[in-house]
């Protein structure tokens, strides 16, 4: 899921810092907008360190293998902290594993942290139809799991696919960009239904630490 250096073009890059710039500008002015923006540092931070270890799980599925992103339970559990959550460990994956890169910091960054509020906001509907139940916080929870991670594999998918450069051998590169995407689907209903696990036992045991 991680873009390295040196694979996009510099506009690209560029325009993913300005993206990222200004959703953390939002996402911190939302965070501020809380009766306590500091109530939720330590919840955030654990779940900074669970994305930050994440990347680390692989899971075979022919013929690649893919790691745990974990974006979508950021965004249901954190809310609008878990965009400046997932800027803070991408940075720490690039600075001490080389996992990704610090030119497509800011790509990396929108490219899962956009999809994770979408996933906030998905699970958020749960409340706005005014449904309620463990099986509808279920669902939702799983819909934002499943969702934040494939979002963003089409946002990677749509950003590779179109940046092939022209010295490569395209076909194989378009053959390997597609069997990437593809092996995320069943990655997508294993992050939906840990999200939903988490989500459910969360609001079992504490309730107040699902994002509101």
């Amino acid at each position: 899921m991680h873009i390295p250096d040196g694979i996009l073009p510099a506009e690209v890059c560029i325009a993913g810092y300005a993206v990222t710039g200004a959703a953390t500008w939002y996402a911190l002015r939302q965070i501020d907008r809380e009766a306590d923006p500091y109530a939720a540092v330590p919840k955030a931070s654990l779940l900074t360190a669970a994305f930050f270890v994440a990347s680390w799980i692989h899971i075979p599925v022919p013929p690649t293998s893919v790691h745990l992103v974990l974006n979508g339970l950021l965004g249901v559990v954190l809310g609008y902290y878990a965009f400046p959550a997932i800027l803070i460990g991408l940075f720490f994956q690039a600075v001490m594993f080389q996992h990704g890169g610090l030119t497509t910091l800011g790509v990396n960054t929108a490219m899962m942290g956009l999809p994770a509020l979408l996933a906030y906001h998905l699970f958020r509907l749960q409340h706005r139809l005014g449904l309620h139940g463990p099986r509808w916080t279920g669902a939702f929870a799983f819909a934002g799991g499943a969702a934040g991670l494939g979002i963003a594999a089409l946002i990677a998918f749509t950003l590779l696919i179109t940046t092939i450069p022209a010295d490569l051998d395209v076909q194989a590169e378009q053959e390997a960009i597609y069997a990437l995407t593809l092996a995320h689907v069943p990655l997508m209903v294993l992050e939906g239904a840990f999200t939903a696990m988490v989500v459910l036992y969360l609001q079992r045991v504490k309730p107040e630490l699902i994002a509101s």
